[in-house]
């Protein structure tokens, strides 16, 4: 690259990895490089608080959770950046070329993907539509306001799932509802504790505060199937133990399913998700971070910790300065899980934390107070 050139490198997908890299690229080499942020929708939703946001929906004014891209990127040094609403549908590693589903082409030098992954409730697969993660187009805010008047209006909701995201969801929602005595709330977890990646004792509270709150748990089952009625608009949800449980709404919050419908099969894993190397490289100038990576723990804190070796290997590439960086996961369990507004359980540095002390970080507003500075906001 002459002195007088820039790189340009595209960033497809604007969540919490991809806002995060542009910005440290930006303040390591702004000079040096042009970023064009793809992304579907021109918000970014803050989906760490989905679990209240969908069960309350007076908790929090929308535009506290749904921010403006570009809000990020206000400081952004002038022709270093652009931002482009749009949705990837292919990538031509032999031409370094983007296409967009609008058939606009974008040219890079180098690539990073970072499109993420969605969850069937995300797209109403299987479930109500219920968004605790992005939508993948630009209706996220209708789809948000469509789940909270379904689910509030619902006698009889069963949740499929009991991670992180189904247990908290339990709690909000119980609390949410606790002055309508003819609601019942069923959460499903596929092993006899929920929380499986908690030690026991952190699982059990979890347990203990639900049972308080009036959650019915079934233990050791999964969903087989969860069908709605077109004309009743019930659902009937079938467990593999052959129990069938009639309900007003069904939520799924199992599982994820990797955001690939533009990415070359020859990437992906038999999972459909990003191969990736030691240093996050993909195969030549194209990198992919977070949750649509091979890695498995796909959380916040994983994707914080891959952008600073992105960002050092890009700047080895484009400038030949500074050394090039690893990233080595490791199965550390770093959780806050709320069950409710005041309460939950989790585990740090192997340890239980206070039921009390998790409500203060985390259950008073799920971080929603520091939405717009996680995401560089000032």
């Amino acid at each position: 690259m002459s002195s007088s050139s820039k790189a340009n490198i595209v960033i497809i997908g604007a969540s919490y990895a991809g806002i995060g890299l542009a910005q440290a690229l930006l303040k390591s080499m702004p000079k040096n490089i042009r970023i064009v942020l793809v992304n579907p929708s021109d918000k970014f939703f803050f989906n760490i608080a989905s679990p209240r946001i969908l069960a309350r929906p007076t908790a929090f004014h929308k535009d506290q959770y749904l921010i403006p891209i570009i809000d990020a990127f206000a400081t952004a040094p002038v022709g270093a950046f652009e931002f482009i609403q749009g949705q990837a549908v292919d990538i031509d590693p032999s031409t370094k070329n983007v296409t967009l589903s609008n058939q606009q082409s974008l040219k890079f030098d180098y690539l990073v993907i970072a499109s993420g992954s969605s969850t069937a409730s995300s797209t109403g697969t299987g479930s109500i539509l219920a968004p605790f993660k992005t939508t993948g187009d630009n209706h996220l805010e209708a789809a948000i306001e469509i789940a909270q008047h379904e689910i509030s209006t619902a006698k009889n909701i069963v949740i499929g799932g009991a991670g992180a995201v189904g247990v908290e969801f339990a709690g909000e929602l119980a609390e949410a509802l606790q002055d309508r005595s003819n609601v019942r709330i069923t959460l499903i977890s596929s092993s006899w504790h929920v929380l499986p990646a908690l030690k026991k004792a952190g699982s059990e509270r979890a347990e203990s505060i639900l049972a308080e709150k009036g959650v019915t748990l079934k233990r050791s089952c999964k969903v087989r199937k969860a069908v709605q009625n077109p004309n009743s608009k019930k659902w009937s949800v079938t467990l593999d133990n052959d129990q069938i449980i009639e309900a007003d709404a069904y939520i799924s919050t199992t599982g994820v399913i990797p955001n690939n419908q533009f990415i070359p099969p020859q990437f992906l894993d038999t999972k459909g998700w990003v191969n990736v190397d030691s240093e996050m490289r993909v195969k030549g100038p194209i990198y992919a971070i977070g949750d649509i990576t091979s890695h498995p723990a796909r959380l916040f804190l994983k994707a914080q910790e891959q952008i600073p070796i992105v960002c050092a290997n890009l700047k080895n590439d484009i400038l030949g300065q500074g050394k090039r960086k690893t990233y080595t996961p490791d199965d550390k369990v770093m959780l806050l899980v709320p069950v409710g507004s005041s309460s939950g359980t989790g585990q740090m540095f192997g340890m239980v934390p206070w039921g009390k002390m998790v409500g203060m970080i985390k259950g008073k507003d799920f971080f929603v107070s520091k939405a717009r500075s996680m995401i560089g906001v000032k």
